[in-house]
C-alpha cells in the first residue's frame, strides 16, 4: 500500500506503526500540515492516516488548514470509501468531518489508563485478538461528544465514552495511543500544550512518572499496536461503502 500520512506535530509521527509498515514493504508520504505543507491530490494513494496534534478541531481561526483538512477527510472517507486510520486528533477530525461533534473533556485523560472494548469492538475485526480491557497511553483534553450518523463505538472508558469508532467498513479511529515508543513521552512533553496538560494532570515530576509507566507497559503497547495494525490491514481489504 501507498499511504498518505497527515501530521500536526513533527514529533507526533506514526511511531511503531512506521516499523510495521517498513517491515511489510508498504510506503508512505508525510504531510506536515502544521508546517504549512499543502494537501496533495489523494489520487495515487491507497489509504489515509491522520495523526494526533496539540491543536483542537474547533481552532480553525488559529489553524485555518483544519477546515480544509476536514473537507479532505470527508472526501476520502465518505465519497471515495478509502481505508482510513485516525489517532487522537485524527479520531476527532474524522468525527467532525462526517458530521459528529467534538468538545472539551469534562476530565482530561493523561496517563496510562485502561480502555474497554464495547460489544461491537469485541466481536469485530479491528480489535480481534485483543483482550476486552487493555492499557493505553492517553494524552487528551477533548473528545468525541457525538458520533457521526452511521458510526459505531468500538471502545470506551469511564472518562471518555468514545475511545474508538468505525464508520463504514474501512474507516477506523482511536482516541488513545498504542503507537508509543521509548522516546514518545520525552518528545511530546516538549510541546507546550502537552506539557501544560501533563503538569495540570500529574503535577511536578509528571514526565518522569508517565515515562516510567510507559516503559512498564511498552511491551503491551507494542503487542496491541501490532495487532491493531494487522487488523486494520484486513479491514482495508473489505469492500468500500457505496458512494
Amino acid at each position: 500500500m501507498h499511504i498518505l500520512v497527515l501530521q500536526h506535530a513533527t514529533v507526533e509521527h506514526p511511531g511503531i506503526f512506521a516499523e510495521f509498515l517498513a517491515e511489510d514493504g508498504h510506503s508512505w508520504d508525510v504531510v506536515e500540515l502544521d508546517q504549512g505543507a499543502p494537501l496533495p491530490a489523494i489520487d495515487g494513494y491507497d489509504a489515509l492516516w491522520v495523526l494526533g496534534g496539540p491543536m483542537d478541531v474547533w481552532q480553525e481561526d488559529a489553524y485555518p488548514w483544519l477546515a480544509t483538512e476536514k473537507a479532505f477527510i470527508r472526501d476520502v472517507v465518505e465519497t471515495r470509501g478509502m481505508p482510513f486510520l485516525g489517532l487522537c486528533l485524527g479520531h476527532q477530525l474524522l468525527a467532525e468531518a462526517l458530521g459528529g461533534e467534538v468538545g472539551a473533556s469534562a476530565r482530561s485523560e493523561i496517563g496510562v489508563m485502561d480502555v474497554q472494548l464495547t460489544e461491537a469492538g469485541a466481536t469485530g475485526v479491528f480489535f480481534d485478538d485483543l483482550p476486552g480491557v487493555f492499557p493505553a497511553l492517553q494524552w487528551h483534553s477533548a473528545e468525541v461528544k457525538k458520533m457521526p450518523a452511521g458510526a459505531t463505538c468500538l471502545a470506551t472508558s469511564p472518562d471518555c465514552a468514545v475511545q474508538a469508532m468505525c464508520w463504514g467498513p474501512r474507516a477506523y479511529s482511536l482516541q488513545f495511543h498504542v503507537e508509543a515508543q521509548p522516546d514518545t513521552v520525552a518528545n511530546w512533553a516538549g510541546i507546550p500544550a502537552y506539557s501544560d496538560a501533563l503538569q495540570a494532570a500529574m503535577g511536578d515530576g509528571g514526565v518522569a512518572r508517565l515515562q516510567a509507566d510507559c516503559v512498564e507497559n511498552m511491551s503491551n503497547f507494542n503487542k496491541s499496536a501490532e495487532r491493531i495494525y494487522m487488523n486494520w490491514l484486513q479491514t482495508s481489504a473489505q469492500t468500500p461503502a457505496p458512494s
